[in-house]
């Protein structure tokens, strides 16, 4: 008779185990980035995870990997708060300009840390380099579509408002000058305004 041990029942249960480990170390690492930790070490993600540090490296080949792991699943959070950028070109410029400073804020402010930890880790990963330059693009592609009205500028103008509509900007504005997340906001609406206005 077969081993009952290696019954398809038992080996989907330790898969579903192994599934859940790699998932509560994943969302270990997000939560401790989230709370200002920017480089957590492996014997901190096993320590929030509950798990001894063997089973981090059980799952993952090293914290590069966890970290390529939770990008990918912060990123798709990422790209739902950024579909919200489809503005109707239809709408006047100036609520246009005032959504767009909002939603970008309000993204920005949502995953700071992230933001945050993934320009910390990117000088040291392909990987991370390739994802942040992909989000560089997406970010552009999303504030010309929305704002249409950029591509009328001259080329200097727009790379400054691409300039300050990144979260590099933002992270300026709230860290180092100290404005608050809804000065921040009023205040690119009105750098927005201010190079728009001719083009209203």
């Amino acid at each position: 008779m077969p081993n009952s041990t290696s019954s398809p029942a038992k080996i989907d249960g330790r898969r579903l185990r192994s599934d859940r480990s790699r998932q509560v170390i994943v969302e270990s690492m997000l939560y401790l980035v989230g709370q200002g930790n920017l480089t957590p070490t492996a014997q901190q993600v096993a320590n929030h995870a509950k798990v001894g540090i063997r089973s981090v490296f059980r799952h993952f080949e090293d914290m590069e990997a966890i970290f390529k792991t939770a990008d990918d699943i912060w990123r798709k959070g990422l790209d739902k708060n950024l579909q919200a950028l489809d503005l109707d070109a239809q709408l006047p410029l100036a609520q246009r300009i005032q959504q767009a400073a909002k939603l970008l804020g309000g993204a920005y402010e949502d995953n700071s840390n992230i933001l945050k930890s993934t320009a910390t880790r990117r000088w040291r990963s392909a990987f991370l380099q390739r994802n942040y330059a992909s989000y560089q693009t997406r970010i552009r592609a999303d504030i010309l579509r929305s704002l249409p009205e950029i591509e009328q500028l001259s080329d200097n103008k727009k790379e400054a408002i691409v300039g300050f509509l990144s979260f590099e900007y933002w992270d300026r504005l709230r860290d180092h000058q100290s404005l608050s997340a809804d000065a921040s906001i009023a205040l690119i609406g009105e750098l927005l305004q201010a190079l728009l206005q001719d083009q209203s």
